[in-house]
């Protein structure tokens, strides 16, 4: 008996040992007293650590004397010293400086980590950054707060009115990858062909992630295509949704100073618990912007070909207005899109989570008009002064990701996931006509339907094995990765394509927007299978490594290999050097396989922008063939970075990382091959192609280019006396260009005297390397008192230039400074009102040359090409912040 009881009470005193380790505690915000979920405590110089639960509880291992450190985006961290067996009650402090943020993307350690601690710079975007920006979009919110990134709205330019392209470090759209919640993100169904920045590429549309659900945007500015995959040549951009228990509603109106554009914006986003660790938030937004207008006053003939006859015809036609008959801005859309975003535990091991998304959107944008004077393309009689053709879009979009994680009992963390993912876009063109139908012809067509769709399935491992290799951490990660990508292109109605009577001479289809034709359908999957493996150490307490490699099988055009070798080293605890080196890839998307079209697009020709019929065939084409075009092959990068990051006190950092990529076959649309070109006319008519189309274009690796840049950070904190005060700069400076133009097997990479290239000509080469800005700078102070609060932000974008086949022609844009100013004031705990204005000072990007070229100076008649006959008062191939003007707004927003 004695025995019996000896062994119990030694098993009563190991328990109550085990539980006098246990540290307990609950992390709320410090304003509202509502437990914060999803916190990093974690104890210094250890792997242990936990995140609190729905309640913002949290239970941790411990023994004896230890320090927490206690991390949560968008809060002020804080490193607390106690014991085994306490209870503690932590306040965290919001803190919009981004740069001390723990980092998620671009490592698989669990070693927390700032801005100023990992191998490769990234940057974190918190929700109220976001809303600091008073834009409503998620490409502009992140254009205002991301030093590197670009996006603007684009004009007159089909699709792409609908769709934003959007670019990092002065890459293309489609070699930046986008995660949400860690998962790739499918690409968008539309393909830039027309004449913009990223023309040939296949973006993702950040817009269609409602605003109202992101906690927050993490920008990794490196290349990682060896952890990620494709597409991740330029960096990474993770969306983190919203998994809080809290009721947010913002509400905005605004509009330009001009007098249109206004937009009124709805979010919602509304949390739950489920039992002790399950969550569920669900978000929805409302959007709907009002299109904008600079066009200028029309100069050209409308009924005839000369001023001398055209000026009687205009007087017997009741005459004409010459301001009102182009639409140059932004197109109208409306935008619905909701989230539901879903964790909830299966047992003490294994955690469910799911996030639902859907978004519709309908768009108006417009074409050329198209004049009295264009007999082949207007029907007089319906037309008689001529129509502004209209492309509605409808834009739908779905995904849904879904998996199971958990930590095996040998101490590795797994996760199985598998995400669906789809977009869809439907071309409608309205006041128009087919003139080859004549006046039987309809003035609304349905023109076709692209789609795309992705569907992903990633089984991935972690384990830190430091304890047993005696370092702080060796974190191993492997993992492989199963995807289906598909495209397809459904036919429009017959008469939005069709050419009823060729022998008449009139051009057959929908204007602006011929239809998709049956041949034109294409319903196509592919395969991709992958493999990494990634290990992040710290080798001491002065050097972090990291090492990462991946491979790639695709069932269209082969294999890709990616690795990287990454570091950090911490010279002081104010300062640390950081370094990278590795080789990423992009292959060609399923888009740049399979699309084809017939479509109008201006060309410049002599120095005038000239509408042609352009016919874009798949790089299989036996036309492309017949042109010497290339099968498709990835394009390859080697990415080079180095940098410096500091935190000299407690209230400042600093980085400063200088990079250069280096990619090799990058793909773009070779063209436009012309027919008047005896060998390109020789081949199009061999292939029964119409004479209408005058031009044609393929997908081809073309170029290669090199980009150099420096990206810089600063913020700060400053203890002031009363208030709070927050100040940051961004810059990113950038320059990109060709190193070499690859030529076909037809034709020779060989330049005229001006540097045109047949088939990539100085337009399309200022494109890629002049288009976007070469810098942007910006500066914000943030200033809060008791119930008031302040933001400015003043941000540089750099100069742009647009060359033309013809240098006398090229035209440059200097670099223009923008101020964005935004007062708040809370009416209670609960609601908090904004009013404000960017672009406060209306800023506008230089007009083209034209406009500012005095009468006497001989060339410019010929500047009056570059601006349609005075349409374009301001270019829409390179634009640097847009050509709106100021906006004033108001938000009001509840938080409970």
């Amino acid at each position: 008996m004695m025995k019996k009881i000896c062994t119990l009470f030694v098993l009563l005193l190991s328990v109550s040992a085990a539980i006098a380790q246990n540290i307990k505690g609950k992390v709320s915000d410090a304003n509202s007293g509502q437990g914060l979920p999803g916190v990093s405590v974690q104890v210094v110089g250890t792997n242990k650590g936990a995140s609190t639960d729905t309640n913002g509880n949290f239970t941790i291992n411990a023994d004896g004397k230890v320090t927490l450190k206690v991390s949560f985006v968008g809060y002020a961290s804080q490193t607390i010293a106690t014991t085994s067996g306490s209870t503690l009650n932590i306040s965290l402090k919001e803190d919009v400086t981004s740069l001390g943020d723990v980092i998620v993307v671009g490592s698989r350690s669990t070693q927390i980590r700032t801005a100023v601690e990992t191998v490769v710079p990234v940057d974190v975007i918190t929700s109220k950054d976001l809303q600091l920006t008073g834009q409503v979009e998620p490409t502009q919110q992140i254009q205002f707060t991301a030093p590197s990134f670009v996006s603007n709205r684009q004009t007159v330019a089909d699709g792409t009115d609908h769709i934003d392209p959007a670019s990092l470090r002065g890459l293309g759209p489609d070699q930046v990858l986008v995660l949400v919640n860690g998962k790739r993100r499918y690409n968008t169904a539309l393909i830039n062909i027309n004449g913009t920045v990223g023309k040939g590429s296949v973006g993702t549309d950040l817009n269609a992630i409602p605003a109202s659900s992101i906690e927050r945007i993490e920008v990794l500015r490196d290349g990682a295509s060896s952890q990620y995959g494709s597409d991740a040549i330029a960096g990474v951009i993770n969306i983190v949704l919203k998994k809080d228990t809290k009721t947010n509603i913002t509400t905005h109106i605004g509009q330009q100073y001009f007098g249109d554009g206004r937009t009124v914006q709805v979010g919602i986003s509304k949390g739950w618990a489920l039992g002790k660790k399950g969550y569920i938030n669900v978000s929805a937004d409302f959007r709907d912007r009002d299109s904008t207008n600079r066009a200028g006053d029309f100069l050209g003939t409308v009924f005839a070909g000369t001023k001398a006859a055209d000026d009687p015809l205009i007087a017997a036609n009741g005459g004409w207005d010459r301001a009102n008959n182009m639409h140059v801005g932004n197109s109208n859309a409306t935008n619905f899109g909701g989230v539901v975003n879903l964790g909830l535990p299966v047992n003490d091991k294994i955690d469910f989570y799911a996030t639902l998304m859907a978004g519709h959107r309908n768009g108006r944008g417009s074409g050329f008009y198209r004049y009295p004077k264009q007999t082949t393309q207007v029907v007089k009689e319906i037309y008689p002064k001529g129509f502004l053709p209209q492309i509605e879009s409808t834009i739908d979009d779905k995904s849904l990701a879904f998996g199971f994680n958990g930590k095996s009992g040998s101490g590795w963390r797994w996760d199985l996931s598998n995400t669906y993912g789809g977009n869809s876009f439907r071309f409608d063109v309205k006041n128009s006509n087919n003139a080859s139908m004549g006046t039987s012809s309809p003035k609304e067509f349905y023109a076709g339907t692209i789609s795309s769709a992705q569907n992903t399935t990633n089984l991935d491992f972690s384990k830190d094995l430091g304890d047993k290799m005696n370092l702080k951490s060796f974190n191993l990660a492997l993992g492989a990765e199963y995807r289906m990508d598909n495209f397809a292109i459904k036919a429009g109605e017959e008469a939005s394509w069709k050419n009823y009577n060729p022998a008449l001479g009139k051009v057959g289809g929908a204007q602006v927007f011929p239809g998709y034709q049956p041949s034109n359908e294409v319903d196509q999957w592919r395969n991709v299978l992958g493999a990494y493996a990634d290990v992040e150490t710290d080798i001491s307490d002065m050097l972090l490594i990291n090492v990462a490699g991946r491979f790639e099988n695709y069932s269209d055009f082969g294999s890709a290999f990616a690795g990287k070798l990454a570091a950090r080293l911490k010279l002081a605890d104010a300062f640390s050097i950081r370094a990278a080196i590795s080789n990423g890839f992009r292959a060609p998307s399923i888009h740049q396989f399979y699309f084809n079209n017939t479509s109008t697009q201006f060309q410049v020709i002599n120095g005038v922008s000239t509408p042609q019929n352009t016919l874009t065939v798949r790089n299989s084409d036996p036309i492309a063939k017949a042109l010497g075009v290339d099968d498709l092959k990835a394009e390859k990068s080697t990415n080079f970075s180095l940098g410096i990051t500091s935190k000299p006190v407690d209230n400042v950092t600093i980085t400063v990382d200088a990079y250069q990529i280096n990619i090799k076959d990058r793909i773009m649309l070779a063209g436009p091959y012309r027919r008047s070109n005896a060998t390109v006319k020789g081949i199009l008519d061999a292939a029964n192609i119409s004479n209408e189309v005058q031009t044609v274009q393929a997908f081809s690796n073309i170029i290669d280019t090199k980009t150099q840049g420096i990206d810089i950070i600063f913020a700060s904190s400053p203890r002031i006396s009363k208030g709070s005060l927050d100040l940051s700069m961004a810059a990113n400076f950038n320059k990109t260009e060709i190193s070499k133009v690859n030529g076909t097997t037809k034709v020779p990479a060989t330049a005229d005297a001006s540097g045109n290239y047949f088939f990539f000509d100085r337009t399309e080469q200022s494109r890629i390397t002049l288009a976007n800005p070469r810098s942007k700078v910006t500066a914000a102070a943030n200033y809060r008192l008791n119930k008031f609060g302040i933001n400015v932000r003043a941000t540089n974008f750099g100069q742009v230039s647009v060359w033309n086949p013809n240098p006398l022609l090229d035209d440059t844009f200097s670099g223009k400074t923008t101020t964005d100013l935004s007062i708040s004031y809370a009416i209670n705990k609960v609601v908090r009102l904004t009013v404000g204005a960017n672009n406060l000072f209306d800023v506008y990007p230089d007009k083209q040359k034209w406009f500012n070229t005095p009468d006497s100076d001989p060339n410019k008649s010929a500047y009056f090409g570059n601006t349609s006959d005075g349409r374009f008062v301001y270019s829409r191939n390179a634009t640097q912040f847009g050509m709106n003007g100021g906006y004033y707004f108001a938000n009001l927003t509840a938080n409970f």
